[in-house]
């Protein structure tokens, strides 16, 4: 079971197209648009569609809604406070895009409610990139790879790896040039702009390092499965 993911929108086309996405980085996630006016198909938020996605989203693990406008945020509320257990769900405040995608891959890689949660609200913060301005510290594994597959770290490709690396007890960073981002998160990885052909520089601290980049260097030689 994972915990579920419900994207509140105006509208139906949006919702549906980013639970699509989203489903892409995250497979086994139970995501569900609620968008539009249920009937007429027009634009707002319908209460009874917001507890029906809810419901559906529910595994076991509880229930995550993102929303896109105002009014939005009570509809989804109002629906939480109607469940038998409102405790299962909870409406965060997060850009709904970037906080559906973070949400979904944490979804995926386990982690539980809150965490998840926190995942979708901290995509509203600026990228963890920073800058290269020092040499590998000791204790540090390090290795070079070449980005082959057409995409290089764009959306997919950084969410397999981000899911890749949850079971590894390992600080782990990807730099592009003279910025370094958090291996952890999808969002950084992407905003580094690594495409097809581009060297990457892996690093990694902890007790599993050398198994997390012999982890990475699999998927860049397998092209992440494409």
């Amino acid at each position: 079971m994972t915990v579920g993911i419900v994207l509140v929108s105006h509208s139906a086309k949006l919702a549906e197209g980013l639970a699509e996405l989203a489903a892409q980085m995250a497979p086994e996630v139970r995501i569900a648009a609620a968008g539009g006016l249920s009937g007429d198909g027009g634009l707002g938020t319908d209460y009874d569609e917001v507890v029906a996605a809810t419901q559906r989203a529910d595994s076991g693990d509880g229930v995550v809604l993102l929303y896109d406008l105002g009014s939005a945020q009570m509809t989804a509320e109002l629906a939480v406070e109607s469940l038998a257990d409102p405790s299962a769900a909870v409406v965060v405040d997060a850009p709904l895009v970037e906080g559906a995608v973070a949400a979904a891959v944490a979804a995926q890689s386990g982690a539980d409610r809150k965490a998840v949660g926190e995942a979708a609200a901290s995509a509203g913060l600026a990228p963890d990139l920073a800058a290269v301005d020092a040499p590998a510290e000791e204790g540090v594994e390090e290795k070079e790879l070449t980005l082959n597959n057409d995409v290089g770290l764009h959306a997919r490709p950084a969410a397999v790896l981000v899911r890749s690396l949850a079971s590894f007890e390992a600080e782990v960073s990807v730099r592009l040039g003279e910025q370094e981002a958090d291996g952890h998160s999808v969002l950084a990885l992407m905003s580094l702009g690594a495409r097809q052909g581009d060297r990457i520089v892996v690093r990694a601290r902890g007790a599993q390092a050398a198994a997390a980049i012999a982890k990475i260097t699999e998927l860049v030689n397998t092209n992440f499965g494409e």
